[in-house]
C-alpha cells in the first residue's frame, strides 16, 4: 500500500505544468517561423495573430492564477505579445504603403484586384465558395487597408423597419463586381451604405461611378471624409432616405437588406417607376432577397439559388 504521506505533484499542477510545457512549444514554433515575416503571407500572418490573442495569451491568463508559476507565465506572456506587436507592425506598414498607392491613382481595376490575388488570393478563391454568412481573411485584409477607428455615433433614430448596420462580407462585393459586367455608362448604388465599404470597394475593383444612400447624416459623413481621403472623386455618398432618393441615372443596385417590410416595398416601388424604359439590375444579399423576389416586375436569375447567405441577382428584363 502507497504511503499516504508521499509527497508528489499534484494532478492540477501536473496539468498546469504540461499546458505550460504547450504554450512555450506553440510559441517557440511561431517565432521561428520566418515565413511570417514575409509581408505577403497575409493569410498565415493574420490566422498566426488571431492564435496568439485568442488562444496563447487567453490561456497564460487563465493559468495566472497560480502563484507558484506567476514570472514563468509572465514571462510567456510578454514572448507572445512581443511576436503579436511584430507581426501587427508588418501588417500595418504593409497597408500604409497600400493606402498610399491608392491615394495616388496607381491602384484601380485590375491593378487592385492584382493587389488583392497578391496578398490573400487563397481566401478570395476560398471566399466564393463560401455559404455561410462569416468573415474570412479577405475581410481582415479589408479593415486593416480601410480600417475603422470608431463607429460613428449615431444621430437620428432609425425607424422600425430599418435593419442596424453591419458590414457586407467582401466576397460578396467581388462576386457583385464579377456578375454585374459593367459596361460604359453604368452607374452602381449601394442603398443603406453605411459607412461607405460596399461604395469604394465597387469603385475600386471596377472603376465606375458608385453612389450610396444613407439615412444616417453621422455614416454618410464619414464615408464622405475616406472617399475623399482616398482620393476616389467618382464615389458619392448622399445623405437621403431611400424611399425619397433619385435613382434616375442608376443602372445597378446592392442592398444588404438596409430595410424590410413596408418600407422595402416602398423602395422597390421607386425603383420600379425610376427603371422605367431602361434595364437595371438589382442585387440583394441577406433576407430581403426573398422579398424581393416576390416582385412581379423582377426576374431573378437564378431563383432556385436564393438564400440569406449568398448574392441573388434580378432584373426588371425579362430572362430567357
Amino acid at each position: 500500500m502507497a504511503d499516504k504521506n508521499t509527497k508528489g505533484p499534484k494532478p492540477g499542477n501536473l496539468e498546469l505544468e504540461r499546458g505550460i510545457s504547450e504554450l512555450r512549444a506553440d510559441i517557440e514554433i511561431i517565432e521561428k517561423n520566418h515565413s511570417l515575416y514575409d509581408e505577403k503571407n497575409f493569410s498565415s500572418r493574420a490566422d498566426v495573430i488571431d492564435d496568439l490573442e485568442f488562444h496563447i495569451i487567453e490561456r497564460i491568463d487563465g493559468f495566472s492564477q497560480n502563484l507558484c508559476h506567476a514570472l514563468e507565465l509572465a514571462d510567456l506572456k510578454r514572448d507572445a505579445e512581443r511576436i503579436k506587436l511584430q507581426l501587427e507592425k508588418i501588417n500595418i506598414d504593409l497597408f500604409g504603403r497600400l493606402r498610399a498607392k491608392i491615394q495616388m491613382g496607381g491602384c484601380r481595376r485590375a491593378a487592385f484586384r492584382d493587389m488583392i490575388e497578391e496578398f490573400v488570393g487563397d481566401s478570395l478563391k476560398e471566399s466564393a465558395n463560401q455559404a455561410t454568412i462569416g468573415y474570412d481573411n479577405l475581410d481582415v485584409f479589408m479593415d486593416g487597408l480601410f480600417p475603422i477607428a470608431t463607429l460613428p455615433e449615431e444621430t437620428r433614430a432609425r425607424e422600425p423597419e430599418m435593419v442596424f448596420y453591419q458590414k457586407t462580407p467582401a466576397r460578396i462585393i467581388f462576386e457583385l463586381v464579377d456578375k454585374a459586367n459593367f459596361s460604359k455608362g453604368d452607374v452602381f448604388y449601394d442603398l443603406g451604405s453605411g459607412l461607405g465599404q460596399v461604395g469604394i470597394l465597387v469603385n475600386l475593383l471596377s472603376g465606375f461611378t458608385t453612389k450610396g444612400i444613407e439615412f444616417e447624416p453621422a455614416y454618410c459623413n464619414y464615408a464622405k471624409a475616406y472617399a475623399r481621403q482616398l482620393n476616389l472623386p467618382d464615389v458619392q455618398f448622399i445623405n437621403a432616405d431611400a424611399r425619397e432618393a433619385d435613382y434616375s441615372d442608376g443602372t445597378v443596385f446592392f442592398m444588404y437588406t438596409p430595410f424590410e417590410g413596408r418600407m422595402l416595398d416602398d423602395v422597390l416601388k421607386k425603383l420600379q417607376i425610376a427603371s422605367k424604359g431602361r434595364e437595371i439590375w438589382l442585387f440583394t444579399y441577406g433576407p430581403c432577397s426573398f422579398q424581393v423576389g416576390k416582385q412581379s416586375w423582377l426576374k431573378c436569375e437564378k431563383p432556385e439559388e436564393i438564400t440569406i447567405y449568398g448574392l441573388a441577382m434580378f432584373s426588371n428584363k425579362i430572362i430567357k
